[in-house]
């Protein structure tokens, strides 16, 4: 069942990533399914310097993630990476969660013609950038709807206990000083698809 607007609406970003973990995320494109379980997140608020949207600062590229919970949100790292973002919290306040590692379920033999060959059959979807490649996500799915058809994140029934969830500091924001240290990034212990 496809998580509801309620799930995405609530103002507890930090909450949200962990309860992101264990939830499945699927894309539909040109008429395959793919998918995989979130093993790993990040969230970022508004209220930090790891945030594209830092005190409230809006630019177009950004501009999705004040609109209200349940949508996408789409950029492009390094000139080349599509990385997936979930927008949380109601219009204004722009929170969103990176879907940083998923554990793949659904539509494999897709997966691994658009990543091509890979020595290690882990790097299909351990990273961010890996994991959109891997199921069709482009710059085209910023902005959609995750209750509408070409992506969603649904319920998939896996329960992960609070004493497999291992938190950390987000990677790659050496910018945002202090807020850099804050242990907002989650995993499931011990998951062989979180990023390296």
């Amino acid at each position: 069942m496809k998580l509801t607007e309620s799930f995405y609406e609530r103002p507890n970003v930090v909450k949200i990533a962990r309860e992101l973990l264990g939830k499945g995320l699927f894309t539909k494109v040109s008429g395959f399914v793919t998918g995989g379980m979130i093993v790993e997140t990040e969230a970022y608020s508004w209220k930090e310097k790891g945030c594209h949207a830092f005190g409230g600062r809006m630019t177009a590229r950004n501009k999705i993630m004040f609109d209200k919970g349940g949508h996408a949100y789409v950029y492009v790292c390094y000139g080349m990476h599509n990385l997936f973002n979930v927008v949380t919290n109601r219009e204004g306040k722009a929170d969103a969660v990176l879907i940083r590692a998923l554990e793949p379920i659904k539509g494999l033999k897709e997966m691994k013609k658009r990543r091509g060959e890979l020595h290690n059959p882990f790097h299909l979807t351990s990273g961010p950038g890996k994991l959109t490649k891997a199921m069709g996500i482009d710059r085209t799915f910023n902005g959609k709807f995750l209750l509408n058809r070409d992506v969603w994140i649904e319920d998939i029934g896996e329960v992960v206990k609070s004493s497999h969830i291992v938190a950390s500091e987000r990677v790659g924001i050496d910018y945002a000083g202090e807020d850099a240290k804050l242990p907002w990034r989650f995993l499931i212990k011990g998951n062989e698809w979180i990023s390296k």
